[in-house]
């Protein structure tokens, strides 16, 4: 992946991303060619010398069975957006902007190793389900399910794991603009009142190289 020096995150950072990300793509090539899975993943920091991505997919999806050549990778996501030139105050001046994409990524390196094993998948549904049950007002949990039901969903999926070898991560988040303009442009996600917006002008803010001189 391209990064230039202004996009470069530190570790902290990517590491946040990770643990936080939603759904993600796998992507392996195969002997007949590419296949990807849009997949939710948690991050296991203390798996191995770079950490984990564990998740699991259905048994009828055969990306699983397909032999991997070379490494595996995920494509993690965090929040993205749209920029408007008319955000810069640059361009009141001289005119000379263009519009441009924020966004926040990171494309994960690692080997693929499936669990075919319902203890296995059970933790990993289990640690999955209560991270993104955490926010809710009343969280729903694997054990309000009946168990006989729970055994036949967990014969209805394998488990998988990226075991990490390298990560290129990319945070494009206006880091080349003035100071005024990058202002701008957390004005202007702001005030579009969206709740994805909201999260990238707060990523903005976050990682703005002017702050430390404000």
């Amino acid at each position: 992946m391209y990064v230039p020096r202004h996009f470069v995150p530190d570790e902290n950072a990517v590491r946040d991303l990770l643990t936080h990300s939603g759904a993600s793509d796998l992507i392996t090539m195969t002997p007949q060619g590419l296949v990807a899975t849009p997949l939710p993943f948690a991050y296991d920091p203390d798996a191995g010398e770079h950490g984990a991505l564990i998740g699991h997919m259905a048994r009828a999806n055969d990306q699983w069975r397909r032999p991997v050549r070379g490494e595996a990778m995920v494509i993690v996501r965090g929040p993205e957006a749209y920029i408007t030139p008319t955000w810069y105050a640059t361009k009141r001046e001289h005119h000379r902007v263009v519009p441009t994409w924020n966004y926040m990524t990171a494309h994960v390196y690692g080997q693929l190793v499936v669990h075919d094993d319902p203890a296995w998948i059970e933790a990993q549904i289990r640690r999955l389900t209560d991270r993104h049950e955490a926010g809710q007002d009343e969280p729903w949990s694997v054990d309000q399910a009946p168990a006989e039901f729970i055994e036949r969903q967990l014969r209805a999926v394998v488990g998988v794991e990226l075991v990490i070898s390298r990560v290129e991560a990319k945070f494009k988040l206006s880091q080349n603009q003035p100071r005024e303009n990058v202002r701008g442009v957390i004005a202007g996600l702001e005030a579009r009142d969206r709740s994805h917006d909201a999260a990238i002008a707060a990523a903005v803010r976050a990682h703005d190289p002017h702050a430390a001189t404000a």
